[in-house]
């Protein structure tokens, strides 16, 4: 595989001094602040509460008053905390937010259209969900649809034409708010996937996100030359793009890159030094060459790190559990068994579907667990096997069936079912912390073109549920039998699965999701 070139440009020369509440010390971050920040002086804020206890006459400071008003005032009529923009009003929070590590993030695409942009959003809102960030994309083109509802052609997105112009900026405007919005609630990370090919529109958002609600902002622009890419992804829109549902394919296409000839008239790429006041990065050419700039905070770096590992060209991935085990047959989990006389037939069933598929550069991994690399062995292609693949561990409940594990360890059991993902076996582990061991997998995946998967129960679960956008409450309950191929075919809009089955018996090692009271009681 070639090497990727990286262009990093950071800014370290922005270090200010922030307001260390109850402390009032002055400090020095390197993490970048908001323009508005506070001084280390004793003046509150304009719309703070801690005026009433401040006393000249008795030289009662600003940080002793903010403690009295914290002490009086820490409970809100719910009984709950209160947070500190209840206590210090919006002046603070607008001047101090972005100090704080969970300061919601904007994420905002940038290019042309056939760029790669909604994939690249959804596919990065699917692994920052995975990884347990609270994220949601925002789609302008969605709101477009649901309000102009007729069929949109290459004249809709004329810039000359000030009708239509009007209907997209609100359209854009309606996104922008409802995310803000969003996250101002709950959320952890937006998408704001849309073309925002001017200057001006990113100063808007910019100015919107920053200034109004303090959040962080981080660009992600996709750029692209290579003639090859451009018409694989116009093609891929022709094919799964709600614009032209119905709509003959050749009138599809042409019309798809007469409105790309509309958007480049207006197009102003991020430059790194008018715009290197923003976070940004540029792909170049899906994934050939990366440029960074002034990167802020744990999510940014994630999404660099993500980014860096992705590409938008066609491939397919297959997932398969190994054959069925000797502890199978015995409804036994973990342990590491052969292979069944059934599993072995599935070894040489899987070695003649892969041949049929004739696959190019087919690598196939395996966990470290005999039982995955038996059910591989037949297969005529380079293998590697990977211990992040082993199954869940299931620490003293090794080697037991379900009926044992209710019987020896009841409260375990209970536990087990009220709250499957987070449990963790003792002296084991959960499927939240099988997700943050199959992380470096997902990342060599998104590096990887066509790859076959033999796996086992839990991993495969975890590896469906972040390409299927599932939740953490659902991943745990996925049912992937025995002796069945799943084929993975990611596009633009989500990811094709296809089931196949291989016709070769095996038990059932499903367990249904248990209907568990809100007032089950545990043994003590």
């Amino acid at each position: 595989m070639e090497s990727k070139i990286v262009e990093i440009k950071q800014d370290l020369s922005a270090k200010k001094s922030f307001y260390m509440v109850g402390e009032g010390s002055s400090s020095s971050d390197e993490t970048e602040s908001s323009s508005a920040s506070v001084s280390s002086g004793t003046t509150p804020p304009a719309e703070s509460n801690v005026h009433k206890y401040m006393d000249p006459d008795q030289n009662i400071s600003y940080k002793t008053a903010l403690r009295q008003d914290r002490s009086s005032n820490n409970k809100s009529s719910h009984g709950l905390d209160r947070s500190v923009s209840d206590i210090l009003g919006r002046t603070f929070i607008t001047a101090c937010r972005d100090k704080l590590v969970r300061t919601p993030t904007v994420i905002c695409m940038v290019g042309l259209p056939a760029r790669g942009k909604t994939y690249i959003s959804r596919k990065l809102a699917r692994y920052l969900t995975w990884i347990g960030v609270k994220t949601k994309v925002f789609n302008v083109g969605e709101y477009r649809r649901e309000t102009f509802h007729e069929y949109a052609s290459k004249e809709f997105f004329n810039p000359e034409n000030k009708e239509f112009a009007e209907i997209r900026n609100n359209c854009a405007k309606r996104a922008l708010e409802d995310m803000c919005s969003w996250l101002n609630n709950d959320g952890e990370v937006a998408i704001f996937d849309a073309t925002n090919t001017s200057r001006q529109r990113r100063e808007l958002i910019y100015d919107y996100c920053t200034k109004n609600y303090c959040f962080r902002l981080f660009f992600v622009e996709s750029i692209c030359d290579d003639p090859k890419v451009i018409e694989s992804n116009v093609k891929e829109v022709k094919i799964s793009s709600p614009d032209y549902k119905n709509v003959d394919s050749q009138l599809a296409v042409n019309d798809f890159l007469e409105r790309i000839r509309l958007y480049e008239m207006q197009y102003e790429p991020i430059d790194e030094t008018l715009d290197k006041k923003y976070s940004f990065i540029k792909i170049f050419n899906v994934g050939e060459r990366f440029l960074v700039n002034r990167v802020i905070g744990h999510i940014q770096s994630r999404v660099v790190y993500f980014l860096m590992n992705i590409h938008v060209l066609p491939r397919t991935i297959y997932l398969t559990r190994h054959g069925e085990s000797d502890l199978n047959l015995q409804q036994r989990i973990g342990g590491n068994p052969n292979l069944s006389p059934r599993g072995r037939m599935y070894s040489e069933k899987l070695a003649e579907f892969v041949k049929q598929e004739n696959l190019a550069d087919l690598v196939v991994w395996t966990s470290q667990m005999k039982r995955t690399i038996q059910t591989a062995s037949k297969i005529e292609a380079p293998k590697e096997q990977w211990k992040a693949l082993n199954e869940i561990y299931a620490g003293i409940c090794e080697e037991l069936t379900y009926e044992e594990i209710a019987t020896k360890y009841p409260d375990e059991f209970a536990m087990r079912d009220q709250d499957k993902y987070h449990y963790r076996y003792p002296n084991g582990e959960s499927y939240q912390d099988l997700v943050q061991r199959l992380e470096p997998v997902i990342m060599e995946l998104e590096r990887q073109e066509n790859v076959l998967v033999v796996c086992h129960q839990a991993v495969m679960r975890c590896i469906l549920a972040y390409y299927m956008n599932k939740t953490s409450d659902e991943l745990p309950y996925l049912e992937v039998p025995l002796h069945t191929v799943i084929k993975l075919s990611p596009t633009a809009y989500g990811c094709h699965v296809e089931e196949i089955k291989l016709n070769i018996e095996a038990v059932s090692t499903h367990r249904e999701r248990p209907k568990v009271s809100s007032n089950t009681k545990l043994n003590n």
